[in-house]
């Protein structure tokens, strides 16, 4: 009788392979391998666009800083007075708009940095609302739709011959390629501090040399049997795997080639290492970086929060727009501060509850403007008063900046076509 063996399909190929390259090179890269696509013949060539309006396609990297939890627009970068205001302050800063008192270090580079003000939803969930801000798009039980990462690498292709095109720090890759081939997902940086361990160091052991033999003997009996485009692929994957991991370029995934005191200019804690980590992958190659930090759904004790997560984003986020600006990497590198949505505007002394209707994000860098403020909410904090930016209308503007064809739609493989940011319009005026 036949074997089940041979009957199984992509996704059980796949999973199989997958488990086995893991266990023979210690290291999880099969959805992360760059420049070859596992499945070439599924995969859409990349779409190209020419210049268009101010901004078009100066963001060569993106570095989004994800606060999960919900960073307070009143108490960060849109401080208000009256029974809105917080145990915080508005202090004076670089450019013409204010900041509160918990961001000092932000205040001094606030010339460099366009707030919007005017950040407006309907998702007050925390993972609704998570999925949303990574996606662009709400989240449907039918769908999983991919990061700006995926989008990136599918209209402009590859960002680096070996290196991934994405990566998330600080947080697994469960938001990723979406509907795009799982080549495109992001590869995951649980810990900056460590990076990829052991990925070097086995490059060329006897015994890896023993594992890859046995594979290629299995994949070749394999592709035989199955006859499949997308079996004989995973080839591919091997030689990519190992020009990585002989090559120099893992070294961008090592923090300790940075000088101790620059470390400790970012922060010695895993947002600010994490953000160190995403300045070396802009200058090794990688497009899209994405870093987390949580603790930010402040409930309770706004103030000890801030003075505490707020404290570590102060101090992390002004290092790296610093760095970036005197590597000259900042006018080619978009940093977005990006989060799920924001607090409410009353203050029972104590913390803010869940509040999407206004919220506050930040752009820097790929062509943004700088020291600008982009709309602007009530005076209490509640509402946009003025020039409403959407979620999916930031990822278009992000895009935008990278210069992607925003209004050129994928079909999906259940058929229905998808564009950025769900339609999103590019918000033209914070761009320089």
């Amino acid at each position: 009788m036949k074997s089940d063996h041979f009957r199984l399909n992509e996704l059980s190929r796949r999973s199989f392979v997958e488990r086995v390259a893991r266990t023979a090179f210690g290291l999880t890269l099969l959805p992360f391998v760059p420049g070859e696509s596992l499945h070439a013949e599924e995969a859409a060539a990349p779409v190209r666009s020419g210049p268009g309006t101010p901004g078009f396609g100066k963001a060569k990297a993106v570095i989004m800083l994800q606060l999960s939890g919900g960073l307070s627009q009143i108490d960060s970068f849109d401080p208000k007075t009256g029974a809105s205001k917080g145990p915080g302050s508005a202090v004076g800063t670089k450019a013409d708009f204010q900041v509160s008192s918990y961001l000092p270090e932000i205040a001094k580079i606030a010339d460099k940095i366009t707030v919007i003000r005017s950040m407006t939803a309907k998702v007050g969930v925390h993972e609704q609302a998570r999925y949303l801000m990574r996606t662009g798009f709400e989240k449907r039980g039918t769908i999983v739709h991919p990061i700006l990462g995926a989008w990136g690498q599918h209209y402009l292709g590859a960002s680096h011959e070996t290196l991934p095109s994405s990566v998330c720090i600080n947080r697994p890759s469960q938001h990723g390629n979406g509907f795009f081939p799982a080549t495109m997902s992001p590869l995951p940086i649980l810990d900056p501090e460590e990076g990829l361990p052991n990925a070097v160091s086995r490059a060329e052991t006897p015994i890896l040399q023993k594992r890859l033999a046995l594979l290629n003997e299995m994949d070749r009996q394999f592709s035989e049997s199955a006859k499949s485009g997308s079996v004989n692929a995973y080839n591919e994957f091997y030689e990519s795997t190992l020009r990585l991991m002989k090559g120099k370029d893992l070294q961008c995934f090592d923090l300790s080639k940075e000088p101790e005191a620059l470390r400790e200019r970012y922060g010695k804690n895993r947002f600010g290492q994490g953000c160190l980590l995403a300045r070396r992958l802009v200058e090794g190659g990688v497009r899209y970086i994405e870093v987390e930090s949580g603790g930010w759904d402040m409930h309770k004790d706004i103030d000890g929060g801030m003075e505490d997560r707020g404290a570590e984003f102060d101090v992390a986020f002004a290092a790296l727009i610093s760095d970036l600006e005197s590597r000259g990497l900042l006018e080619s590198t978009m940093v977005v501060v990006a989060t799920e949505f924001g607090r409410k505007p009353e203050f029972d002394g104590s913390g803010r509850g869940h509040h999407p209707l206004v919220f506050s994000c930040v752009l820097a860098g790929g062509g943004a403007k700088r020291g600008y403020v982009h709309g602007a909410s009530d005076a209490a904090g509640g509402r946009v008063e003025r020039d409403p930016v959407t979620v999916g209308d930031l990822h278009a503007t992000v895009a935008h900046a990278c210069g992607m064809p925003i209004n050129t739609p994928v079909v999906s493989p259940s058929g229905r076509p998808f564009t950025i940011g769900n339609k999103g319009k590019p918000v033209a005026a914070v761009f320089s």
